[in-house]
């Protein structure tokens, strides 16, 4: 029991490298489904789910370049905390649109866990916008200490 104890204060002096870690992986998931968007590996899925959607075929292609774009660049910048900020807030309308349109018909209970998933990066997305970029960040090695607040007006 002395032992659990101690591994939940180890754990707990060490919030910011856990919101870092979680910042982290979410950016490399991000910028690896980017990479499947970017060289077409997703694309035909991605038109589908739209024009199953009603989306005429333009909106789709400035769609699709715009959420590949995002989840490439986007989660390159949120795996090494540039801009952390910025590339979170990119991507959190194409998750409202995955949550709210594309898989709000799917249900909680669908054997693809296409809305859970869509939700839970929904909301690690807007708690690293509001958190900022942590320690191990490039923004705190650019902007400085405390990068993380600048973006945040102190009361």
């Amino acid at each position: 029991m002395h032992k659990l104890h101690d591994l939940a204060t180890w754990a707990e002096s060490r919030r910011e490298l856990w919101l870092d870690c979680v910042r982290i992986y979410l950016g490399l998931g991000l910028f690896a489904r980017g990479l499947l968007l970017v060289s077409n590996v997703r694309t035909d899925f991605f038109v589908n789910v739209l024009s199953r959607a009603g989306e005429p075929w333009l909106m789709s292609a400035v769609l699709l370049h715009y959420v590949a774009l995002a989840h490439f660049v986007g989660g390159a910048l949120l795996a090494v905390g540039l801009l952390t900020r910025l590339a979170a807030l990119v991507q959190i309308p194409i998750l409202i649109g995955a949550v709210f349109i594309v898989h709000r018909q799917d249900g909680l209970f669908a054997l693809g866990q296409s809305l859970e998933f869509s939700a839970l990066v929904l909301f690690l997305l807007s708690i690293v916008a509001l958190s900022g970029a942590g320690k191990l960040s490039l923004d705190r090695v650019i902007f400085g200490e405390h990068a993380h607040d600048n973006a945040v007006p102190q009361h």
